[in-house]
C-alpha cells in the first residue's frame, strides 16, 4: 500500500511540475525553466538528505557509474514535457507520458535490464498497454 501511495504522490508531483514548468517557460524560456527546476530540486533533496541521512557515502562506490548520471535525464524530461504541454495540452501530454513510461518499464521488466528481476509478460499486460493507447487516441479525437 505504501508503494501505491508514493506512486500517486509522484504522479501528482510530475503533473504539477510539468504545468508549473510550462508556465515558467513562457516567462523565461524552456531551458531556463529546466535549469531552475533542476536547481531547486537539488537544493530540496540536499536539505532532506542532511536531515534523513538514510544511506552511506561508501554506497556511491558500489553504484554503476552509468546509473549515477541518471539525474541528467531531468533536463530532456523537463524540456520535452514543457514543449508537449505547450503543443498538445496537459491531459494529452501526461497520458502520452504515462504510455511511454509503461512501455519502457514493460521492456525493462521483460528483459531484466538494469538488474531488475526479469518478469514474463503475457496477454493481459499487452491488452492493458493497448487499452491505454486506445484511450489516448479517443481523447485526441
Amino acid at each position: 500500500m505504501k508503494g501505491i501511495l508514493f506512486a500517486f504522490v509522484a504522479g501528482a508531483c510530475i503533473t504539477l511540475q510539468g504545468v508549473a514548468n510550462a508556465r515558467i517557460s513562457q516567462d523565461m524560456g524552456t531551458w531556463q525553466a529546466a535549469a531552475v527546476t533542476q536547481l531547486t530540486g537539488f537544493i530540496i533533496a540536499l536539505i532532506i538528505l542532511l536531515f534523513v541521512r538514510d544511506g552511506s557515502r561508501q554506497g556511491f562506490r558500489k553504484v554503476n557509474p552509468l546509473y549515477l548520471i541518471g539525474g541528467a535525464l531531468g533536463a530532456p524530461i523537463i524540456f520535452s514535457e514543457v514543449t508537449a504541454i505547450q503543443n498538445i495540452g496537459v491531459t494529452l501530454t501526461i497520458s502520452a507520458l504515462l504510455i511511454a513510461q509503461l512501455f519502457l518499464t514493460f521492456l525493462i521488466d521483460s528483459n531484466g535490464w538494469f538488474g531488475v528481476l526479469k518478469k514474463r509478460m503475457s496477454l493481459p499486460q499487452f491488452i492493458g498497454i493497448g487499452m491505454m493507447i486506445a484511450g489516448v487516441v479517443i481523447m485526441k479525437l
